[in-house]
């Protein structure tokens, strides 16, 4: 069965770094779109990036742009998303997704906050 496990989120200050980790499993990785989507309390959640079979073929929310890079690995089966300078309104739980079988496809999330 599909899996998608996220990992990497936890508490850190604005201007610091994170980096996310999405493990895969149950379908064919290297030839598949991933993205990584975020819900803050109270909103709808919204896309963040996406990057495609190949790492030159990534997109960002604007919001984010020059920030984070999603990058990924197809031998491990893991995509990424590097978060630099991260600000009060990243506070989110983040979401690895794909499209797989006809369904969207959705891990646990793991939750990121920024604060002093």
């Amino acid at each position: 069965q599909v899996q998608l496990v996220e990992s990497g989120g936890g508490l850190v200050q604005p201007g610091g770094s994170l980096r996310l980790s999405c493990s895969a499993s149950g379908f064919p990785f290297s030839i598949y779109y991933m993205n990584w989507y975020r819900q803050a309390a109270g909103k709808e959640r919204e896309l963040v990036a996406g990057i495609g079979s190949v790492s030159n073929s990534a997109k960002y929310v604007d919001s984010v742009k020059g920030r984070f890079t999603i990058s990924r690995d197809n031998t491990k089966n893991t995509v990424y998303l590097q978060m630099n300078s991260l600000k009060p309104e990243d506070t989110a739980v983040y979401y690895c997704n794909t499209y797989y079988g006809g369904i969207n496809r959705w891990g646990k999330g793991t939750l990121v906050t920024v604060s002093s």
